[in-house]
């Protein structure tokens, strides 16, 4: 072995406390954008691989009604490789042992299922049989929560008529990987099921027999989608259709794509954070270590070792630390991977999974680990070595030092002699306690980005269920409803309180950006179903013109005072051109809202209710059930406090895990700041403190000017991180939103607080471990140092 890597390996083994720091704050952003690519870049190739398999879609158009050969028509429009007609509807569900009811989404299966789009995957049991009306096909999702094993059986209403279905199988479908009933948040497995009915059974119960109300398209490759949907919308209009949408609004596959999107995003805006630590780390231990070699550098240039020989040395123990890191890094990163992807393949169901080798982040792990690692240490390490070895042997030139303004003020103070000492040692090295504050700041700001989310979570959470929603129970009609429904309603079992509302499917047109939406109309006077913004703060609809979220309005590049074509998707089918009086925050649902008597009025009919928002006596909700699962005119119901209960679980058991892996991992950033400053604190400082031990002060004494610089450097640097938490939150907002919920921007003074706590604690704890090492500092050997 070289004599120059011995000596790399006994400095290694002598600074080994600080390599592990910062290859431990290096390791953490190597982890994340380990795990955060590895883990989107399977679910890619799975998602990719499950659609292609199982032939998913690409364009999807409801219609009121249409003969079964439509499909063959619109597969001749230029673009489409394959069209079907299906039949499609929701329905009211009696599972046994269940006092609610539940809801299906239930969709047509062809006698051939070999080539059909959107083909179900059959998990267990067998298809139904075509000749068996009562035979059908359920998600596996929905059988295994209920029980319904094959050969179960379960009530259905179906086209009014109350049904008893029999399980043959269980399926999965790329259609159907995040199920979400209508006024659902969150999926609910026990509550919400996709059941596919032989063709013509499904055709029997809509009154349906030769005609279809549901088509899909796949498209060739290179088509032009826009060009597509188009000409399909020409096509349908005249069937009744509501409006042609890609996969984009697609609710499984946007739902996915934001996933996708959130991943790609915190491999984006987190692993730099550590990176740039990590880089600052080096530096400050490798300039402590040259410095204290500097006569060492001009013996080895002396008996002949070149400049490059000497900046390769220590270049190697920069790089060292690097590996370290990668190598620490995408240990935990692929082993985090495993743990996301099974959370994934758990919450979406996917009956596979096409697991990325990783090779791609990890060779991006190991040059950007390594890169950190070595231009952390370049600008020490050319510092030194360029000096003559007369130069390099020579001791350095004393600082020196000048009584300013600071230093009069410090005096003026008349502090105690040991904290007038702890703000001249700052004042007098402003660089290396810059340093300090930025890592310090940066571990704050990482832990204010991830508690933030808590915080818009509680937003959300209150604005949709407790200011907006405040019924018990909606109740979704199969078809539009005049106002006597309401009035209906209130005869129904323990029902104290029922309001109507109005959705109709529409195109929102502006300029040459176009959307497909839902138009809400609010009915005056409401109180159990409002509209909301994220402050929690109820809107006032105009007397006339709309009302837009802010990431809908943003998608079609519209402002307060721009006129809006508003294209009805159902009859009477017809562009209202209305004015966008208002833009507002609004967490999740991504419609637009109008006043029902002004949208009523455009559309020259009489006021009609689409659904029915109930308040409901408690003691009489299973009494309540009953009578819903005995209403033929009912496609569905959503139970609040149920939905309330799915999204809690669901979202905050994900947030947490997540929010726990930040706090470790800030922690871990403060740990090996506070840790190397300190540690090079004491080795630059040992004569002074050493002195002041032989000039009679107390260890107590002694130890409190290390701690105190640490923990006053610390305390300073917590109002700096939360800035940079702000302004990360900022950024991870419109990282993490997507079309179907947009994160508000809340940060609570909790949160501020629960990050400068966890960080001050982590640094106390840090550089009193290495006041520890004081007590044992020998004082002879101290106070030779110096000669």
């Amino acid at each position: 072995m070289k004599v120059l890597d011995r000596k790399l390996l006994r400095d290694l083994r002598r600074i080994w406390a600080q390599t592990l720091a910062i290859a431990l704050v290096l390791g953490c952003g190597i982890m994340l954008l380990v795990a955060a690519q590895a883990t989107q870049r399977t679910l890619m190739a799975t998602k990719t691989a499950y659609y292609d398999r199982h032939l998913f879609a690409d364009v999807f158009a409801p219609v009121s009604r249409a003969p079964g050969a439509v499909a063959g028509e619109l597969a001749a429009i230029d673009g489409v490789a394959q069209a079907e007609g299906r039949i499609g509807f929701y329905a009211v569900l009696d599972v046994e042992d269940m006092a609610e009811p539940a809801m299906g989404r239930v969709v047509s299966l062809p006698r051939d299922v070999a080539g059909m789009l959107n083909r179900p995957l059959l998990r267990r049991g067998r298809m139904p049989d075509p000749d068996n009306p009562d035979e059908v096909l359920i998600n596996e999702p929905f059988g295994r929560s209920n029980g319904l094993e094959p050969g179960s059986r379960f009530h259905g209403i179906l086209g009014g008529q109350l049904r008893e279905l029999v399980v043959a199988g269980w399926a999965l479908s790329p259609e159907f990987i995040y199920t979400v009933g209508p006024g659902a948040l969150m999926p609910d497995d026990r509550r919400f099921g996709i059941v596919w009915m032989n063709e013509t059974a499904a055709a029997s119960a809509q009154n349906m027999s030769g005609a279809v109300n549901e088509i899909t398209l796949r498209l060739s490759r290179g088509a032009d989608a826009r060009a597509v949907r188009s000409a399909v919308d020409q096509f349908t209009a005249r069937y009744g259709g509501t409006g042609a949408y890609g996969r984009d609004r697609h609710p499984s596959h946007a739902f996915l794509d934001g996933e996708l999107q959130q991943l790609g995003a915190l491999a984006t805006y987190m692993p730099p954070i550590f990176l740039l630590v990590a880089a600052f780390l080096v530096n400050m231990v490798l300039t402590r270590l040259i410095a204290l070699e500097r006569t060492q550098i001009g013996l080895m240039k002396a008996v002949g070792y070149t400049t490059g020989e000497i900046a390769t040395h220590y270049l190697k123990l920069a790089g060292l630390i690097g590996v370290a890191g990668v190598v620490l890094g995408s240990i935990v990163g692929w082993w985090l991977t495993d743990g996301m992807l099974f959370i994934y393949q758990e919450f979406f169901g996917f009956p596979f999974l096409v697991r990325d080798t990783g090779t791609g982040p990890m060779a991006l792990a190991a040059v950007l680990g390594l890169a950190t690692a070595l231009l952390g240490g370049a600008r020490a390490v050319w510092s030194s070595v360029r000096l003559n070895p007369a130069e390099a042997m020579s001791p350095p030139a004393p600082p020196r030092f000048s009584r300013g303004r600071a230093d009069r003020f410090i005096s003026w103070l008349a502090l105690r002699q040991t904290s007038m000492m702890i703000l001249r040692s700052i004042i007098r090295w402003p660089g290396r306690a810059a340093i300090t504050l930025f890592g310090v700041s940066a571990s704050v700001g990482v832990l204010v980005a991830s508690y933030f989310l808590f915080d818009a979570l509680e937003v959300m959470t209150d604005s949709v269920f407790t200011q907006s929603n405040r019924q018990h129970l909606t109740l979704t009609l199969g078809d539009s409803a005049p106002e006597i429904a309401v009035t209906d309603a209130l005869t129904l079992p323990g029902v104290m309180q029922a309001e109507g509302g109005y959705a109709v499917p529409v195109r929102l047109i502006h300029g040459h950006r176009d959307r497909l939406s839902a138009l809400q109309g609010h009915y005056p006077g409401a109180t159990l179903h409002r509209l909301v913004d994220d402050d929690s703060r109820p809107v006032e609809l105009p007397p006339q013109g709309l009302v837009l979220p802010e990431m809908l309005a943003r998608t079609l590049e519209a402002r307060p005072g721009d006129m809006i074509a508003v294209e009805l998707m159902s009859p009477p089918r017809e562009v209202l051109d209305l004015p966008l009086v208002a833009v507002i925050q609004q967490g999740l649902g991504q419609e637009a809202h109008i006043a029902a008597p002004a949208l009523f009025e455009a559309m020259r009919m009489a006021p009609r209710v689409t659904h029915i928002h109930l308040l409901a006596d408690p003691a009489q909700m299973d009494a309540l059930y009953a009578e819903v699962k005995r209403t033929p005119a009912l496609a569905g119901l959503s139970d609040w406090a149920e939905v309330r209960r799915q999204f809690d679980d669901n979202v905050s058991e994900n947030l947490l895990m997540m929010v726990t892996i930040y706090t470790i991992i800030g922690v871990l950033i403060a740990i090996g700041v506070v840790y190397n400053a300190a540690r090079i604190q004491l080795s630059e400082r040992s004569y002074e403190l050493a002195s002041l031990r032989v000039l009679g002060f107390s260890r107590r004494e002694v130890g409190y000017v290390l701690v105190g610089e640490m923990m006053l450097l610390t305390v300073l640097a917590i109002p700096l991180g939360w800035v940079l938490g702000t302004w990360f939150a900022e950024g991870m907002t419109e990282a993490l939103s997507t079309d179907m919920v947009y994160i508000p921007f809340a940060i609570s003074r909790r949160t501020y607080a629960l990050a400068a706590i966890a960080v001050f604690l982590a640094a106390l704890v840090s550089v009193l471990l290495v006041r520890r090492r004081l007590d044992r500092v020998d004082l002879a050997l101290a106070l030779k140092a110096r000669e």
